[in-house]
């Protein structure tokens, strides 16, 4: 189905050249949604993406900006209004971590802390306090933030990250109270996920072993890709009409407890 340009939706999406975001704009682009691509340093995927994007018949924005910086967050939103004269949807993808087993306390200080909640609360903050003018004037608006399933169960790449999206699980609660009734705003918490983001911190044969070992502890016996964590951020924006302020577990059933080992089990992570 195609869709005249002026009658397409507009849809931020940061962090999206590559993984989970790059998936969602490509599935906005297809649903009928111009896109701005958001990259801080992935240049050559970001433009990859923005490719396909119109590949599905997107007018695409490539912005490179770094979410952690208030005016490039302001110039974002304000560079979808000036193409398209409006922000329909904004997914807060961006994201931050150092790989940090739980037990080294000392593997993390005062400023890694600080660089990660920049990006991952602070960044999502002026994220939406950029779009919020706009979403509110016409009257709707949607905004998704990809949490983590640390946010909740405390188990991540560090406990720093996990701290960062505990908190914007709880700003997303916040801020739903104060963009209501025109703008809705949720939230999901995936586990593990098939993108370079998890294997940056493996070598390829742990990578492969984790894979295997984290599909076959869950009910669903896989460890999803990037494009299905999209579809969920995706149905918040374009379905779940009544819904804010939520939080949703997208984990393959990992936080209601691990499956106990057995010879049968049939762990299959590429399965779809």
């Amino acid at each position: 189905m195609t869709h005249p340009a002026q009658d397409r939706k507009v849809a931020i999406v940061t962090g999206s050249a590559t993984g989970v975001g790059a998936a969602a704009a490509i599935m906005l682009a297809e649903r009928g949604c111009n896109v701005v691509v958001n990259y801080t340093r992935s240049k050559a995927e970001a433009e990859e993406t923005a490719a396909a994007c119109r590949g599905k018949g997107a007018d695409v924005i490539v912005f490179q900006g770094d979410v952690a910086e208030d005016d490039s967050c302001r110039a974002m939103a304000a560079a979808a209004v000036e193409r398209w004269g409006r922000i329909d949807y904004l997914i807060n993808n961006a994201a931050k971590t150092k790989f940090n087993p739980y037990e080294n306390l000392d593997g993390l200080n005062a400023d890694d802390f600080l660089a990660i909640y920049k990006v991952n609360v602070v960044g999502a903050y002026q994220m939406v306090r950029a779009v919020a003018p706009q979403m509110k004037k016409q009257g709707r608006g949607a905004i998704v933030n990809n949490s983590s399933i640390g946010g909740v169960t405390g188990i991540a790449s560090s406990m720093a990250y996990a701290a960062s999206k505990a908190a914007l699980n709880m700003m997303t609660q916040s801020l739903s109270l104060v963009l209501g009734p025109e703008v809705r705003i949720n939230a999901i918490a995936p586990g593990a996920i098939q993108t370079r983001w998890l294997q940056g911190g493996m070598t390829p044969q742990q990578y492969q072993d984790f894979l295997v070992n984290a599909a076959a502890m869950v009910p669903l016996q896989l460890v999803p890709t990037a494009e299905q964590i999209a579809e969920a951020l995706v149905w918040f924006l374009e379905g779940a009409s009544v819904v804010t302020g939520e939080v949703l577990m997208v984990d393959a059933g990992l936080h209601c407890g691990r499956l106990p080992p057995t010879s049968s089990s049939k762990a299959s992570w590429d399965k779809k």
